[in-house]
């Protein structure tokens, strides 16, 4: 589980056995456009994360494809902003080899800007 600065969670809900990983809902609205845009490109990924583990590294790794029922459930809302850094990291990271790796959220240009 991942936890942002403002608490609410979501999950992703993945695959016929119903794995159920909660992140910040944050994170994962920011997740799921990048893997949206894979997906309708019929491009296959991992998505891996850390989970504050001792020794900080991903600890979970699943394998997407187009094929495997996937769902975003955010019960509070989905968050309203999205960071187009955030985007741009992860969507570089998701088109490596390695796949797609849940980065920390960057600054935003607009909080560059000031």
């Amino acid at each position: 589980m991942t936890t942002g600065a403002d608490g609410q969670l979501a999950t992703l809900i993945y695959g016929n056995d119903s794995t159920v990983t909660a992140f910040d809902a944050r994170a994962l609205l920011h997740l799921q456009l990048v893997i949206g845009a894979k997906l309708r490109r019929k491009e296959s990924f991992f998505l891996s994360w850390t989970q504050k583990d001792v020794l900080g590294r991903p600890s979970t790794s699943l394998w997407l494809d187009c094929a495997i029922p996937l769902q975003f459930d955010y019960p509070h809302g989905r968050p309203e902003s999205v960071n187009r850094a955030w985007i741009d990291a992860l969507t570089k990271s998701a088109n490596g080899g390695s796949g797609l790796f849940l980065v920390e959220e960057p600054a935003s240009d607009l909080a560059r800007s000031s």
